[in-house]
């Protein structure tokens, strides 16, 4: 069993990843396709819908052997799975989960990414949580870095798409008003944009197993399914991100396969009736399920199940997703009452503000200086191979007042200004553990619990 300060320290060192996505996949995946759909029609199932053409990502956006770093990539799973219903148990705020792979992933500057024996352990027992946990927080950071790298004027946001569809759809049956009866939905959207000017919006579709290759082009045929449940614009224009992680556990290397869906549509723009005011309270719409095709001629064809944002919803959606933002940091945060404001009662607020909600016992009542800020949020401890260790999440003083008061458009033009100066990850020594801190203005720290000295500490976990 490795040292506590040691497993610390490895958390901050590069590894890399290695990229599929070339013409090879578009084939293998259309493969995938055919044969999904013969079997659905054998066994007289409903014919899914799937994004028409799949393509490749140019290297330029996404290298084949790209450079991560683990304790990024579970501050981004931790950030993602800060809205969720996962069913944390009582006590414990749904992004602590994202600790449990603290040690279920290892590598170096010159090697790839590889399950460690901690890691081969979960996956014996837990093999669909954790490739699907680990593929959405290394999907969403490849997310982030092909978009910034498209978008270089612009930041990216990455948004959970139920809970942001909430604010207009009733999705599930626990849901109140007219369901949309439809389970296939992309996870994520990931938001690009700039203050004061329309965002672009890309639905996401993140997978993970521990088979092969084989089975990666599977699930890139179904996460073409639920990309295509959201449309926003024109019909069969709306751009998506498909990501398979593979993580095999016989010792090979972790792939990610990759494709993506062009088209002209997630642009918020032109907006109909009204321009958006991000900083309006959070408005839950009731948004008609299904989406339109285009007329022919006379004839109106039917419309087919999923969510279609059009123009006149576009100001409202822009909000909406301005709002579960603010929602997701300061949930992050550990301030029930501080996310309940940018929710809907159908996105959740009322779990933020009873006992009946985990985060509800997660509180916002610490605070630490690190690089010379000030960062305010909530903490964790548990045991770390035998030694105490202590978490914090948070987000900067200024951010936490600003979305604590409503004020999204203030809080957007100061992340979006500070965007390439913000980021830092790295072993602070001050601090005495990892630390990493996104554009967005949210922190997320590691290291042993301070008062601890090497005799107290136990031998063996607890």
């Amino acid at each position: 069993m490795k040292p506590t300060e040691e497993v610390l320290q490895e958390l901050t060192q590069p590894s890399n990843i290695s990229i599929h996505s070339d013409d090879a996949l578009v084939g293998k995946v259309k493969a995938a396709v055919a044969a999904d759909d013969k079997k659905r029609k054998e066994n007289e199932d409903e014919p899914l819908r799937r994004k028409p053409d799949l393509a490749s990502i140019p290297q330029t956006e996404l290298p084949r052997q790209f450079e991560v770093i683990l304790w990024d990539v579970l501050h981004t799973l931790a950030r993602a799975t800060a809205l969720s219903w996962r069913g944390a148990g009582r006590g414990l705020a749904e992004h602590w989960g994202a600790l449990k792979y603290t040690q279920a992933l290892a590598g170096g500057r010159d090697s790839f990414l590889g399950l460690t024996d901690e890691g081969h352990r979960i996956a014996d027992h837990y093999k669909s949580l954790q490739s699907g946990e680990l593929g959405i927080g290394i999907a969403l950071t490849l997310t982030e870095h092909m978009l910034c790298s498209r978008f270089p004027d612009h930041s990216v946001t990455i948004i959970p798409a139920d809970t942001a569809l909430r604010a207009g759809w009733a999705l599930t049956t626990r849901d109140k008003g007219e369901k949309v009866k439809y389970r296939y939905r992309p996870q994520y959207f990931a938001e690009v944009w700039r203050p004061e000017e329309p965002s672009l919006v890309i639905p996401l579709a993140c997978k993970g197993n521990h088979s092969d290759a084989a089975t990666s082009a599977e699930q890139l045929a179904s996460a073409s399914a639920h990309a295509e449940a959201v449309h926003i614009g024109a019909w069969n224009e709306t751009p998506g991100l498909l990501f398979s992680t593979q993580l095999p556990t016989d010792g090979g290397t972790m792939t990610v396969h990759a494709l993506q869906a062009l088209g002209s549509g997630g642009r918020l723009s032109p907006a109909e009736v009204r321009e958006p005011n991000l900083n309006a309270p959070p408005f839950q719409a009731n948004v008609m399920p299904d989406i339109h095709p285009p007329t022919e001629g006379l004839v109106a064809p039917e419309p087919v199940r999923g969510c279609h944002v059009q123009a006149k919803d576009y100001a409202w959606f822009q909000e909406s997703l301005a709002h579960t933002t603010a929602a997701g940091l300061m949930a992050f945060t550990g301030s029930g009452h501080a996310t309940a404001r940018h929710l809907t009662d159908r996105q959740g607020r009322k779990r933020f503000t009873g006992l009946q909600h985990a985060a509800s016992m997660s509180i916002q009542d610490a605070a630490h200086t690190l690089f010379g800020n000030e960062y305010v949020g909530t903490d964790h401890v548990f045991r770390l191979n035998g030694p105490r260790v202590e978490a914090f999440s948070g987000v900067d003083e200024e951010v936490f007042r600003l979305l604590a008061r409503g004020d999204i458009e203030e809080y957007r033009a100061l992340v979006h200004a500070s965007r390439h100066v913000r980021p830092r990850l790295t072993f602070d020594k001050d601090w005495g553990g990892p630390v990493s801190v996104h554009a967005d203005g949210s922190l997320l720290a590691l290291r042993l619990l301070p008062g601890q000295d090497e005799e107290s500490r136990p031998s063996s976990p607890r």
